[in-house]
């Protein structure tokens, strides 16, 4: 398996051979990623009982600012690196940062079960999140308000949201929440609401079907449509080092890459790099 230092050179990681000491690795960064990251950390400590794996959220700004001042070993983040976050931790340890695409998600918008609206176009999800469309009426809904939820700043999946769907401004309506399980909590309860996050918290709300555009197809977010990137809201969900990984967090990466890794992936409810 292969992953990208971000000077574009490739680097494989194997498992290193003779003894070695064991210590804390921490893992920090993207709220999305905190379930399947546990996940892993309680499979990899059984097999690695010397091993001791910490997981924290935060959100993804959080998690690289961490690795930034040195802080964590390493950051989750549901977004790609900044060129200035890559700038400051060159200049600080001289060190190209390691990224590794450990996953796929599909960003899912979430809707409340008892909304009639189910399908809606990345242009209107736009319109609705920048305030141009503030009445549910007018995607075909009922004559109510459109109740915003969404993620804070420091979050990847807002910034990912804000470029590729809102593509500029949040409206100043948006009630920022921290994390997606309090984004699926509020939609739930609250019947003309909207909210996005990662596709494995959607419990008890339903998943909207997005379509490119007016004249085509809603899509949800499955393993299918996000392998043959038919769901137009997909991405990488990655961990990033300030230098070649060693020792346990070396050993961590590659069981994550591993069959084995990969397995718990879709049993959390996001989707395999392959």
């Amino acid at each position: 398996m292969k992953f990208k230092i971000v000077t574009l050179l490739l680097v494989l990681i194997t498992v290193g051979c003779g003894s070695k000491e064991s210590k804390k690795t921490t893992v920090k960064g993207s709220d999305t990623m905190v379930i399947l990251s546990q996940k892993w950390a309680e499979a990899f400590m059984k097999e690695h009982p010397k091993s001791t794996i910490q997981v924290t959220g935060g959100g993804s700004g959080v998690g690289l600012a961490a690795l930034i001042n040195g802080s964590t070993d390493i950051a989750n983040a549901s977004r790609p690196i900044k060129p200035s976050e890559i700038d400051q931790i060159k200049e600080k340890y001289k060190e190209n940062v390691v990224e590794i695409p450990c996953a796929k998600d599909g960003l899912s918008v979430f809707l409340n079960q008892g909304n009639s609206v189910s399908e809606l176009t990345i242009q209107q999800l736009g319109d609705i999140y920048s305030g141009k469309i503030t009445n549910w009426k007018e995607v075909g809904g009922d004559d109510e308000k459109i109740q915003l939820y969404g993620r804070e700043s420091s979050s990847g999946t807002f910034e990912f949201f804000k470029e590729h769907v809102v593509k500029g401004d949040f409206s100043k309506y948006v009630q920022t929440l921290p994390g997606t399980a309090a984004i699926v909590n509020a939609v739930k309860k609250d019947k003309y609401s909207i909210g996005y996050g990662g596709a494995a918290y959607a419990e008890g709300v339903k998943d909207c079907k997005v379509k490119v555009d007016a004249t085509t197809e809603g899509v949800l977010p499955s393993a299918a449509t996000i392998k043959d990137k038919t769901y137009p809201i997909s991405r990488y969900l990655y961990m990033y080092l300030k230098s070649k990984p060693t020792g346990d967090a070396k050993e961590f990466i590659d069981w994550i890459l591993s069959p084995a890794g990969q397995k718990i992936i879709e049993e959390v409810g996001y989707y395999p790099l392959k």
